[in-house]
Order: C-alpha cells, then structure tokens, then sequence
C-alpha cells in the first residue's frame, strides 16, 4: 500500500460516497467548483517520485550518516544532556503528548497544563522570580522579546537605548541586533565593567553565566540598570542557578534563557524550550503564554490558560506577544526533567558538571596553559594565540571532540552532563596533561545560592522510573489527542504526524549535533535541509526559501523583513504601510509592527472577501508609502477569493509587495502555486501543512518562500558560515538563535514529502477541500454555514453560525464546544474569525467514518439546543450549560437536573463505546484573570 493510502483518511469508496453527498461528480470537478480557475495549475509539482516509508527511512539514513557526530564542549547555550528513557519513551514518542494543538479547551487539556504548570514553577523557583511564562521559542528571542518589554515599559519617548553585554552569546547579540533594528531601539553593545550609564537606557542584558564562563555577582550592576531608570534583564543558566545566586537575588526584574539542558537533545539547535520570568509588576505584558491557576463549577482547582491567551486576536496591531511562540512539547520535557530529578538530582548533576570543570581547569594549568576566567561553573576560557589554537584544533579532531575557538585565537571548553571520567581524559590529553587532577574542587561561596527551590510536592515524589512513568500516563490521560478523535480546528490543521515521519528524530546522527558545530560535521543536515527547501519550492513556485524561522509567528515577522530590506536596498526605505484585511490572522498586525511597519486595515464585505474598493481606495492613498498587503489565501473565512490575483495587482500596481500567510497552505499543495498567483514572500506552517507535530502548541516551523528579488534578504546568521564569509551581506538577521532554527524536526516534512510525491500531496490537498465540504453539506440543514462561493463550495474548512441560537435558547458558541465534549470531541476554533461562530477543518487524514462522527455529534447537539427552545429544559439548566460533565458529576448521589446522567454522559450510542472523561467540569477563566496563580499552589487547595 502507498503511504499516501496511509496518510488519507477516506478510502475509494469513502470517497466517492462523499461526492455523491456534495452532488460533485470527481476530485477535479470538486476543485473546479471550490478554487478560482485563474489560479489554477495545469502542471504537476516537480518532486521525486514517492518512496514507500521503508525506503524513505533508508533514504534518510543515508544522509544521516554523512554527519559526523563528535562529542561537544562548544557550549554557547547548547549542551550535551541525557533525555532520562521514560521521558524519551512517554512523551516525546507518544502521540497522547504531541499531537494536540495549544489548550484553548482547559478541561481536555489539565494534564498538559498542570505540566506547563510545573514548568513554570520550575523557572520562577530557580531565577526566584513571581511570574514564568510556559516557555518561548529559543534563548535569543526570549532575550529579544525582554529588549521588546524594557522599551515598552520604559522608553515612552523612544529616546533610550537598549544595552547589550558584549559577553552575551553570539547567537543572542545577532537575534536582538535584528528586532532592535526592526523596532528601531538604539542599541549598545558594550563591556558592562566599563559602562559609565552616560546614555539614557531602558534597559540592559547580561550573561550569567558569560558566554565564555565567567561567573559573575551583576547585584551592583543591576541596581544601577535600575537606578538609572531601566529594566534589569539576566540571561541565565538554569543548571547553574541550583548552585549559584539567582537573577531575582541580584535584584533582576526579567531572567531569559534555555531549558535545553534539562533533557532536550541538542539537534542542531532546535526546537528547545526558552523560559521568561518576571515580578508581577509586568505579569501582564510577560510575552507568550501563561497557565493559571482558577476554579471550575465545582469551586474546586482548575487549570487554564491565563491573560494573554488570546491576545493577538485582541488587541492586533497593539498586541505584545503572540500565542505562537512557545515550545509546549520541550517544555514538558524540561519539566519532567525537573519531577524526575528533584532539586537534590538536579544540583548533583550540576555539582558534578562543576567539579570536573573545576578538575580540568587545574589539569590544564598544570600542563602550561593560563585560564583567564576565575570563577566558573561549566565553561573554561584557555589563553592562546592562532597557532597554538589550531595545535588545540588538531589534537581534538583527532578524538572526535569540538572545542570552541574564538576569533583572537582563545579557546572554550564547556562540559556537561554527559562528560565522562574518560571524556576528560580526552580532553587531558588535548592539552598535552598525562593524567586529570584529581583535587577535590570547592565552590565559590560568595557566590552560592542560599535559598532552596523546587519545594512543591510534584518535585519529590516521582523519582523512580515507576512513579514518573505514572505519573506523566495520569497526566496524559487527562488530554484530548489525535490518538481519541479529530481535532477539528479550523486554521490549525491538526492532521496526521506519522510514525515513520518522527521516527529519524531520535536517530544521534540528527539530535546529537551542535548547531555551531564545523560543516564538515553537518554535511548531511545540509543536503537534507537543501532538499527539504527546493521541494517546498516546488511545492508553492518561489525561488528560495529559508528555514530558519521556528514558527509562524516568525516567518511573517522573517517575511517582512525581507521585504523592508528589499525596499531599502531600492531606495523605498521610506516605505512604511501595510494593509491587513479585517479578517486576517490576529498574528499579522502585530508582527507587521514588530517588523516596523504602520498597520492599515482594509475592510470586508459580508460574504468575507476583502472589499476590493476600499483595497483600491486605501493603496492609492497610501502608494507613495505603501510596503505591503499581508493576505491569508484561502482567507480566514474559509474561502477561496476568486480576486485573489486583482489583489496582487493592486498592490505592485502601487509599489507594495504581497505577503501571503501560507496558514491554509493545505488547500493549495499540488492545486496552484502562490508564486505563480501574485504573492512575493509566503510563510508555511511546517507544523500544520506538512506534519510536524503540534505538541500541545509548538514545536513549530515557519519557514519563508520569496520570490527571486526578495531572495537575497531572507534571514542570515553571523555563525553560519556561508553568511559569516559575505556571500549574503544584504541577509536580514537572523531571527532565531540557530541557523536553521527547529533543525532536528524538519526531517518530518522531508519524510512526508518524500513519501507523498506530487501525486499524493494533490490527493491530500482534494481529500481536506472534499473533508470540509462533507462537513457543510451535513450540517448545513441545522446550522447556517457563514461564508461559501458563488457555486455554494468552501475550501479546507467552514464557519457555522451559531449566534441565533443565543436569543432563541440562550446558548452561546462556549456551550456547544463544551457539549462537544461530553461527545468526545475537541471543539473546533471558535468565536474567530467571527465571533459567535465555529470554524471547523477536518484535514484529509480524518476517514468518513470519523466525519460522520462529529457530524452526528453537532446534528445531536442542535436538538438539543431544540429541546431548550421547545422548553422542554430550561435555558440556564440543561446539559449545555453544564457541559462537560465529569465521572465524578455522573456518579455524585444528588441529580437536580431536567435530563437523565445517561443524556449527560452518553448523548449518542457510539459515546458508550469509546467515552472520554473530562478531568474537570467547566473552568471559570475570568475567575483565574481576577486571581492569577501561575505556580504550583499548595498543597492544601488540592484538598
């Protein structure tokens, strides 16, 4: 059987049973009736022809096995670690863990969440700090997002500078030089022993560790940041902080940094969890997002996602961070990393780490070397010059270790977790010693943390394999996945990750590489990745594409970029507008304006294409400053714009570039090809489109396809080589720490188009239209479906209309998608892109069968709602108002209400069969706003 019969949920008959309900008489008259014939492609994608998942995997072992993997002491951020095997075998391998999208319905998402939870108290024990966020993207944009806040909250005039220690991270400085420069934040990057504070700042960024070791107390430093009216910003190891002063004890206001080490392989640089922590004085404006603690019907404790959950879709063009930009999955990782180790685990590891730092320092003393770093914890920075340098460079070749080298001819060495007594042998013998010291090390005492952490129970009872295995399996039981039943939301594709597709990230070839490590160990990362991107050209037409952009957040905010550095390369600097439709992603006006771009919006009409006058009118006004038209194609609403080419003309007409959301990128695969339609750059979601899993809301990628004049202007990275040597001077900079970003997941999307072909990959794209089609002929007779073309056809996904149903039985959109569970599945997006609405996508890896499922389970709930309008219940006592009901509510000795606990637990006959039990009855989210708790509480309100 061809993976692409794997992958595509209806079979042959399935399908034709399904166009026979749509009245279609074949795929192609299907698409015919759904897509504008305009943009239509004759021409099949030029891919190579599909392998099976046999010989996709062998293909890939191939280009696995042209890395090299040496042992690395790189550090910069990036350290070997041990992913303990439950962690590895009941999260990251287990579907139950990765394949939900962010917890926007809390009660089939409390084990996720009190994870996250976990993850969260973990960060604000060890920085001893209020307020942790559950995690962002990577080290250096946590650090950029901190510049982001210190400017907000203290630089109203935009007169102040931002400081950046020169002893940061490489990777760090180059991430916060690029959104320093897009925000237009004066920045100085300088030596903090010898800042004199003359300029006015709003802030400043220190490492702690530095980049090259150097372990310093920043207490003073930190006051006079504060003194002189800026925010406090510590770029800290966590592994370090279990033995060491923390950024809150120094009188920080912000600490940034990676959760990587705490179990997360190194994988090229990505995807890892960074962490955000603050005082609660900017709880409000921390950046990602927050779990909180609230209460559900039953007053008791219930977890959800806390103030900014939303916010994007808010506040636009006013908002401060994005919803996208987290790492869910990793930081679940790091947590449990955490519960599995204890605070007693954790600052043995770290106390090992330390002492055999400590023992190499002398041993490289003794064998003629001078330390210019006093005070360490992991990293050793060793005085030599050029030639002695490369004698260093030799010697480690030959024992398949990397050792940092810097320009001036110094060298790092950073140790880890994973360094054994013969490791440091190997690195004895590099510098020329016999034999390690053996002198037992001591601590720096003016420097060690004098406070305990990690107190909570959760970090002291599951220490043996038996315990944690339980633990994270009662945790998972809690969570609606993929593994139960569709997940139905609409923009979001949750569609299959395959097997054979995550299969390659455990393989060492690809999660055990530095993502600074030298290209001739990363030969086959390379041609793999090269692949990936001419494909995904092949996929939409455009010339080149980057894949550094670690979700879609990021790829609109690379995209943009890329077009402001096109403008000013072409004398159009100037250029400062961007038009967003009423109706796109709430994510595109506020990354047009962390971009440096002005947000226009232009209207729509009722049926949800964007008024075309109004588009006309407002580029025309703004043309001698217009930079952009950000679209999402089909659009929001689920249709296919059949004036999706006169909007591109418009817009070049005017002197604008077209940015295209490739959200929905999986109603076009294999159909037409953006590039070919008028859009000059497009981000894809990697995590939607082509597999990578969501993992209860990131990992993601957002990679960026440009056109041939754009190409140039893509990110680039001071640390990869090709950019470091010139050869892409006009790069924008990077927005992610790594070069390629999320590098260790992007062999899922080569999987899976390797897999798929042209052919399979047009069947797939025909199959979701088909899917979302079934979905609104059957429901169409009970509920309204909002937005359809002129042939009454939708594309990959469709809004029904629920808002009448609010003054005939006093039933809002929340009702239904908590009945939705009782019925065993997770609503689909609701209240967006109208509220009062839901916008379900199926994705063509759900069968008829499934389909019929949910079909029958919105068909029951509308006569339910008619039960309500008939007044057989009453509008404030019925199963919706009290939905989801939980075991404990069915098995409870009083039963006050109007229906039966079998119509409460059991709405339809196939429920019986397969029921999945909420872990909490509904949660009050205003409840948790007014009383926000974003720690572990005490134990006694579990009680």
């Amino acid at each position: 059987m061809k993976f692409q019969d794997r992958h595509i949920g209806p079979d042959l008959l399935e399908t034709k049973s399904m166009l026979q309900v749509c009245e279609i008489s074949s795929l192609d008259d299907l698409v015919a009736k759904c897509m504008p014939a305009d943009i239509r492609t004759q021409e099949t994608l030029v891919l190579p022809s599909p392998l099976s998942e046999e010989e996709a995997l062998a293909e890939l072992a191939k280009l696995a096995k042209q890395n090299i993997v040496f042992k690395n002491y790189i550090g910069m951020g990036y350290y070997g670690t041990h992913t303990p095997a439950p962690i590895l075998r009941n999260i990251l391998q287990n579907p139950g863990w990765y394949t939900q999208y962010t917890p926007y319905q809390a009660e089939i998402a409390q084990g996720r969440l009190e994870s996250l939870l976990n993850f969260q108290t973990m960060v604000s024990d060890l920085t001893e700090l209020p307020i942790a966020n559950a995690s962002l993207l990577d080290e250096a944009t946590a650090a950029a997002e901190a510049m982001a806040l210190a400017n907000s909250v203290c630089n109203k005039d935009g007169s102040k500078a931002f400081f950046v220690s020169q002893h940061c991270h490489p990777q760090t400085i180059a991430v916060v030089k690029t959104k320093a420069n897009a925000m237009r934040i004066p920045l100085i990057l300088g030596d903090e022993d010898r800042f004199d504070f003359n300029a006015a700042i709003s802030g400043a960024l220190v490492q702690y560790p530095r980049s090259t070791g150097e372990l310093l107390d920043y207490s003073a430093f930190l006051k006079k940041v504060k003194d002189h009216g800026g925010l406090a910003v510590v770029a800290a190891d966590l592994l370090a902080l279990t033995l060491f002063k923390s950024p809150g004890a120094m009188g920080a206001d912000v600490a940034v940094g990676s959760t990587q080490r705490f179990g997360v392989p190194l994988g090229f640089g990505g995807p890892h969890a960074a962490y955000f922590a603050t005082t609660e004085e900017h709880q409000r404006r921390i950046p990602g997002r927050l779990v909180g603690v609230s209460k559900n019907q039953d007053a008791k404790p219930a977890l959800r996602l806390a103030l900014q959950t939303r916010e994007q879709h808010i506040r636009r063009d006013k908002a401060t961070s994005n919803i996208c930009t987290a790492q869910a999955l990793l930081a679940n990782i790091a947590a449990m990393y955490a519960v599995y180790h204890g605070p007693e685990g954790l600052k043995d590891i770290a106390l090992a780490v330390h002492s055999r730092t400590a023992r190499l320092a002398k041993t490289i003393e003794k064998a003629g070397f001078k330390l210019l770093n006093k005070h360490v914890f992991d990293t050793l920075l060793v005085d030599s010059d050029q030639a002695q340098a490369q004698a260093l460079q030799t010697e480690s070749t030959k024992r398949s270790l990397n050792l940092r080298y810097l320009a001036s001819g110094q060298v790092c060495v950073s140790l880890d977790e994973t360094t054994t007594e013969s490791d440091l042998m190997l690195l004895a013998e590099v510098f020329g010693a016999a034999k390690v010291d053996d002198t037992k090390p001591e601590l720096n005492r003016t420097l060690l943390r004098a406070t305990k952490f990690l107190e909570h129970d959760v970090f002291h009872r599951h220490h043996s394999e038996t315990k944690l295995m339980r633990y994270i399996k009662s945790l998972e039981n809690k969570d609606l996945s993929l593994m139960h039943s569709m997940i139905p939301l609409g923009s979001c594709t949750m569609k299959l990750n395959a097997a054979s597709e995550l299969t390659p990230i455990t393989w060492p070839e690809f999660n055990a590489l530095h993502p600074f490590a030298p290209d001739s160990q990363t030969q086959g990362y390379r041609r793999m990745i090269q692949q990936l991107e001419d494909m995904l050209c092949a996929c939409t037409g455009f010339a080149k594409f980057s894949l550094q952009p670690n979700s879609g957040a990021q790829g609109e905010y690379a995209g943009l970029l890329a077009i402001r550095g096109y403008l000013e390369s072409q004398g159009q600097g100037h250029r400062n507008i961007c038009l967003i439709p009423q109706s796109a992603h709430g994510t595109n006006p506020a990354s047009a304006v962390v971009a440096g771009f002005k947000v226009v919006v232009v209207k729509c009409m009722e049926d949800g294409d964007i008024d075309y006058e109004d588009l006309q009118l407002k580029a025309q006004e703004h043309s001698k400053n217009l930079a952009a038209l950000m679209v999402t194609y089909p659009s929001t609403h689920g249709v296919f714009e059949t004036g999706i080419k006169k909007v591109c003309d418009i817009i070049h007409d005017c002197g604008g570039q077209v940015y295209m959301d490739g959200a929905n990128m999986n109603a076009q695969i294999g159909l037409c090809l953006p590039a070919k339609f008028g859009a000059d750059v497009c981000h894809l979601n990697l995590h939607k489109t082509f597999c990578i899993p969501h993992g209860g809301g990131g990992p993601g990628v957002g990679p960026i396809g440009v056109a041939k004049h754009l190409a140039p202007y893509i990110p680039g990275h001071p640390l990869n080589s090709d950019d470091a040597a010139g050869r892409v001077a006009s790069a924008s900079g990077p927005v992610a720490a790594a070069p390629w970003g999320s590098a260790s997941i992007l062999p899922i999307s080569w999987m899976y188009i390797r897999m798929m072909g042209a052919e399979g990959l047009k069947k797939a794209t025909q199959i979701a239209i088909l899917n979302a089609n079934y979905i609104k002929q059957r429901l169409g007779e009970y509920y309204p479906v909002l937005y359809k073309n002129k042939n009454g056809m939708v594309a990959h996904e469709c809004i029904v209309d629920l808002r009448d149903f609010k003054a005939s039985a006093k039933v809002d959109v929340e009702d239904v998608a908590k009945r939705l569970i009782d019925y065993g599945f997770h609503a689909p997006t609701i209240s967006w892109p109208v509220p009062g609405t839901m916008m379900i996508e199926p994705t063509e890896s759900e069968s008829k069968e499934e389909l019929d499922r949910f079909c029958e389970a919105m068909i029951g709930i509308h006569s339910e709602i008619q039960m309500i309008v008939d007044g057989k219940w009453p509008n404030d006592n019925n199963p919706l108002k009290h939905a989801p009901h939980t075991s404990e509510r069915i098995c409870s000795e009083s039963w006050d209400r109007p229906y039966t606990r079998d119509v409460a637990a059991y709405p339809l006959p196939y429920v019986r069969q397969r029921k999945f039990w909420p872990a909490t009855s509904r949660v009050d989210n205003a409840y948790g706003d007014r009383n926000l708790v974003c720690a572990c509480p005490p134990l006694d309100s579990y009680e």
